[in-house]
């Protein structure tokens, strides 16, 4: 191993461009999870496993997401049961 390198003919390797609306992250999953998704990416023929991971989290993350309706009612039903209970006092 030499004890020193001339880097002044180097150039920066390839750096990809995060998209816009994406923020770039270090996460730890377990391995197998991680092995899960890399395995679902191989057998549908090819992919990216970090955008298969992302889609599992919105979709997550939308089925948690109260409909506006549920809202309503929730809030009516919390509303008339209070009324109720001041006209029974």
């Amino acid at each position: 191993m030499d004890t020193e390198y001339d880097f002044s003919q180097g150039k920066p390797g390839a750096i990809e461009a995060t998209g816009e609306g994406k923020t770039r992250i270090t996460i730890r999953l377990d391995d197998e999870i991680l092995v899960w998704f890399r395995k679902q990416v191989h057998l549908a023929g090819g992919g990216n496993y970090q955008t298969l991971i992302n889609n599992a989290l919105r979709e997550y993350v939308q089925q948690r997401r109260e409909p506006l309706e549920e809202i309503l009612r929730r809030v009516v039903r919390e509303e008339l049961s209070q009324i109720n209970m001041r006209v029974n006092e």
